[in-house]
């Protein structure tokens, strides 16, 4: 497996992921939203061209490998967010890709990694198969470069390019930058980046009820893993085992106490941009707006709300416009 430099990533790392990403994808659009009487903004990574934020890192990890690197191909590990971010730069870039999926991921998501051209390797999520010892023995066997989905200083920028994003469209519109960014977090890759691209904002991690490990973790001040028995989530995107040191060293730094929501509560995030902001979001990519939504997070103007996904099975969406809990 090609060795993962151990290096930390930084506030320079993400302006410069920033002007990657500037030079072939325009800025995800930010829209102003009401939430409780409060003109606030949310940023529309759902938007993106895979339907996710994680293109981000996706794009400034791969086209950062050596020449010898790309040669040799890459392996990431996802439910699918980090997959096409991977695969789409992989494609784009000409680099074999190799993805280990959970078998019980979302039908859309294993098709659109398919047909992005990613080779997939399927593990059983619910028989605990360890992913990230799948990836590294497909990495020694091949020589690859090991992706991962948040752990790695590239892939922490990369996603961190959003918030630099976010206080240029601010200027733009002639207001300070964001007071406070709350965002859907999983294994931290997201809330570490934007912690160092916006270093004068409260960062704001949000989980799925169960599946708070960055919350404790943060609480008891080391990392934390979920428990042994976690309840069931349509959150997939966030179901990650427990953080790595490289994103928590930041977050310990930075963070905001982190909060966690129902799968109520996400539905209800669900119906409302869909109904408020004409956006379709997955139940993960919308964990943030339903803290906001549920009173759990203090709201101000320079809030920064942040819609990370919208790649759902339109059957499992259906349900959830129907539902009124």
């Amino acid at each position: 497996m090609t060795a993962q430099p151990m290096r930390a990533p930084s506030h320079e790392g993400t302006v410069s992921a920033a002007a990657r990403i500037a030079a072939i994808l325009p800025p995800s659009p930010l829209l102003p939203v009401e939430i409780g009487g409060v003109a606030l903004w949310v940023k529309a990574e759902c938007l993106q061209p895979i339907g996710a934020f994680k293109i981000r890192g996706g794009w400034n990890r791969l086209s950062t490998l050596t020449p010898e690197e790309a040669a040799r191909g890459v392996v990431g590990v996802s439910s699918g967010n980090h997959a096409q971010g991977v695969a789409w730069a992989a494609r784009r870039l000409g680099i074999p890709a190799t993805i280990v999926m959970p078998n019980d991921a979302p039908k859309v998501k294993l098709a659109n990694v398919r047909a992005l051209g990613a080779e997939i390797v399927l593990y059983d999520r619910p028989g605990g198969e360890d992913r990230d010892a799948i990836a590294r023995a497909l990495c020694d066997e091949r020589g690859a470069t090991y992706v991962h989905a948040y752990g790695d200083a590239w892939v922490i920028e990369g996603q961190g390019s959003a918030g630099i994003e976010i206080a240029a469209q601010m200027a733009e519109r002639g207001i300070g930058g964001p007071s406070r960014i709350v965002a859907p977090c999983g294994g931290g890759g997201l809330t570490a980046g934007l912690a160092l691209a916006c270093p004068d904002a409260a960062i704001v991690p949000v989980e799925p009820e169960g599946w708070d490990d960055v919350a404790r973790s943060l609480a008891s001040g080391e990392i934390q893993p979920v428990g042994p028995n976690p309840p069931p989530t349509a959150c997939d995107a966030l179901q990650t085992p427990a953080t790595w040191p490289i994103n928590f060293a930041v977050l310990q730094q930075r963070a905001s106490p982190g909060l966690a929501v129902s799968e109520a509560e996400v539905r209800a995030a669900q119906r409302f941009a869909f109904s408020h902001l004409r956006l379709v979001l997955e139940p993960g990519g919308s964990v943030a707006l339903a803290a906001a939504l549920a009173g759990k997070v203090a709201l101000d103007p320079g809030t920064v709300i942040m819609l990370t996904g919208g790649n759902v099975d339109p059957a499992s969406f259906a349900r959830v416009l129907e539902t009124q809990d």
